[in-house]
């Protein structure tokens, strides 16, 4: 062959490749031939011996963290003890293997879930007030699941006499029941040995119980988790002992690393009964862990992660063959909050020390009171606690105590409390005078003790005068916010008038919604149009009233500090948030990011914004200047005592820092504080906390805090 024919040489390759084809072809032939004749019998019974299983593969649910990437809430894997009744052998007693696990449970100090509103104990008691609603809930589907829906559980324990024909078809028809008779008759419908004492048969009933809902439920509840977070010895002994029915598995829980923003977190927990449907419409699968408050469930739809799936072989002995992810799960995203956890801490504590120091003067136990910190040009809600409050680590622990607490830790205050304003309010009625030119910041006005515009039917008088017989003399707008002088802002609201005076304060955010993704509560804004719909009448004189922040106005400490702000600001108020931004789970992009979103603009001018903020500077040098004396920034404030009815007024306490460039602006307000003067310390130790770390502080010369 010449090596130089070109004809010659692509013919000798083609040979090569249909050689190589050919090869391929056999070997392909041979590998089927093996696999589908000679040993066709061997694979099939392979294959058939592999029992796949696809399961759910739970995604974990986002973090939480504050604004400078600290984490407050994250995840924590456990083992838990699944007791299900279908993996015990035909000849096995329910009964038994239950208090097998009670026992040993007992003996390691776990506890296990029992979720009867019975007590444990002699003598035996309804707590239903002592367990949330959702499980209430719960065991009213029980009963009516059996038939007894008639039944109603007494809390005391009266041992009434039933008819032996409703003891027999356990008809309730004739009488309440007490708890001792509803375990006697759980203990027959359970079938429960006689010999058995009635301690040992409660403990089985609550978990006979706790396995009823799952079955009779007309709502899906989860399997039956018999504890939570056990140990590897408890494993070790379940594995080694007679210990039929269980299942030890993995699980993930939420752990908080704060005690501190309970009202701000909030929880996870099952599906309440009654939004089932609801959340299975929006694709969740009915034993899923959802935000039940607070932000878990306002960014639900940020934190919750897309579940995965996996295909799991067994052979017939249940041996683990083979495990292939069908879809890898993905988690939650990461939610950065706008709330600082240091500021929020000293928020808490120096609210915490001043309620408490209130109650060890006067004994009264049930009050409350709240304080935000509100971003001035954000409405960025940097801190915002109430008190009493509780713990999420142990919150089904504590849930009893705090429930019956009648000073309500459960309750919000901050933006579900509601509360008169007091001479807070004053600041609406300057700049609503001043802007509509009813007055000029020069403008004077004579305190003369008690106002008679509306004599003699009304004749309201001055605090200084009612205290002391004296009045606060010739004064200007700045004086009167420095003074609180009622006189004077009588004068000047009747001047201005409700529809002005409502005006602007619809505009500054008062009686309206704040933006917050939380619940809150608008409050009320007194004047013609609440009255009318409210079916109350509305006299000339109420107004001098809702000028000075009494009559009806109720606001809450959330609106209070965003109001503050939105003044300090020149007038632009925005939306409060507590929502930063979100990013994927491993940090690595940002899904979100909040913006600020301005609600309503006031026009401002600077004279009138100068004057109202000077008023509020002098009360920083004069009324409360000893509390502000060790203030690390210059402030401005307003003091605010509400009237209640009560022995005691509430007291409303407000302020921004720095005067000059205002940062934050704040809202205390406690329930029978008296004076709003009184709560100016804690003010001034949240002020601090803020200013130390964000490297701000200043020393602050006497008498240096007005221009």
């Amino acid at each position: 062959m010449d090596p130089r024919d070109p004809n010659k040489q692509y013919r000798f390759r083609l040979r090569g490749l249909f050689a190589l084809f050919c090869a391929c072809m056999l070997l392909f032939f041979s590998v089927l031939y093996d696999a589908q004749v000679i040993h066709a019998q061997d694979y099939y019974r392979e294959s058939a011996s592999q029992i796949p299983t696809t399961q759910t593969v739970e995604a974990s649910r986002g973090i939480i963290t504050d604004r400078n990437g600290k984490v407050l809430v994250t995840n924590r894997q456990v083992y838990t003890m699944t007791f299900d009744p279908s993996l015990l052998e035909e000849d096995e007693d329910e009964n038994e293997a239950i208090l097998r696990l009670i026992r040993l449970c007992e003996e390691r100090g776990v506890t296990w879930t029992d979720t009867l509103p019975i007590s444990s104990s002699a003598p035996y008691a309804c707590t239903t007030g002592e367990t949330t609603s959702t499980l209430r809930s719960r065991f009213q589907q029980f009963l009516s699941a059996l038939g007894w829906s008639d039944k109603e559980l007494t809390a005391e324990d009266p041992n009434p006499s039933l008819t032996a024909e409703a003891m027999e078809d356990y008809g309730l028809t004739d009488a309440d029941v007490s708890a001792l008779e509803l375990l006697n008759m759980l203990r027959t419908y359970y079938e429960i040995p006689a010999g058995l004492s009635m301690g040992d048969a409660r403990k089985v009933i609550g978990v006979r119980y706790e396995l009823s809902l799952r079955s009779l439920s007309s709502t899906y509840i989860p399997a039956y988790v018999f504890a939570e977070d056990i140990d590897a010895e408890l494993i070790s002994l379940l594995n080694d002992g007679d210990y039929a029915g269980v299942v030890v598995d993995t699980d993930s829980v939420r752990e908080y690393t704060t005690d501190y923003a309970a009202h701000i977190l909030g929880r996870v927990g099952d599906i309440p009964a009654g939004e089932l449907e609801a959340w299975r419409e929006q694709g969740y699968r009915g034993d899923e862990l959802v935000g039940i408050d607070g932000v878990e469930r306002a960014f639900e739809s940020y934190l919750r992660g897309t579940d995965g799936e996996r295909v799991i072989t067994t052979d017939e002995s249940g041996k683990i063959t083979g495990e292939v992810y069908s879809e890898e799960p993905q988690p939650g995203g990461t939610v950065a909050l706008t709330i600082d956890i240091d500021l929020q801490a000293a928020l808490e504590d120096a609210l915490a020390e001043t309620i408490q120091g209130m109650i060890a003067e006067d004994g009264y136990e049930d009050r409350g009171g709240a304080a935000v910190v509100i971003e001035v040009g954000t409405g960025e809600v940097l801190a915002m606690g109430s008190y009493p409050t509780y713990s999420l680590s142990t919150y089904l622990e504590d849930y009893a105590e705090n429930a019956s607490n009648t000073a309500r830790p459960f309750f919000n205050r901050a933006t579900q409390g509601t509360y008169p304003p007091g001479s807070t309010f004053k600041m609406v009625t300057a700049v609503a005078a001043l802007e509509s030119g009813t007055i000029t910041p020069s403008t004077r006005i004579t305190d003369r003790g008690v106002y008679t515009y509306y004599a003699p039917s009304y004749t309201p008088a001055c605090w200084v005068y009612r205290s002391y017989g004296t009045t606060h003399g010739t004064i200007n707008v700045s004086q009167a916010l420095r003074d609180s002088c009622n006189y004077f802002f009588y004068e000047v609201g009747r001047l201005t008038g409700i529809d002005t005076l409502n005006e602007y304060g619809r505009a500054f955010g008062l009686g309206q919604a704040t933006g917050i993704e939380l619940p809150e509560r608008t409050g009320i804004l007194d004047g013609r149009e609440y009255r009318a719909e409210a079916g109350k009448a509305y006299y000339g004189g109420d107004l001098l009233q809702i000028a000075i922040g009494q009559g009806d106005n109720l606001f809450s400490p959330l609106q209070l500090a965003n109001y503050v702000a939105t003044l300090v600001d020149g007038g632009t108020r925005y939306a409060a948030h507590l929502l930063k931004s979100v990013k994927t789970y491993d940090n690595s992009q940002v899904v979100y990011t909040q913006a600020p979103e301005i609600l309503s603009q006031i026009e401002i001018s600077g004279s009138t914004l100068e004057a109202v903020k000077n008023g509020m500077g002098m009360v920083v040098t004069g009324m409360v200047a000893s509390s502000f004396r060790d203030c690390v920034v210059s402030a401005g404030a307003k003091t605010g005592s509400a009237q209640t009815g009560n022995s005691t007024d509430n007291g409303i306490f407000v302020c921004f820092a720095p005067f000059d460039d205002p940062e934050i602006a704040v809202a205390v307000s406690v329930e029978r504080g008296g004076s709003g003067s009184a709560l100016a310390s804690t003010a001034v130790k949240i002020i601090n906390q803020y200013f130390s770390t964000s490297g701000t502080a200043q020393t602050v010369p006497e008498g240096s805090l007005i221009p």
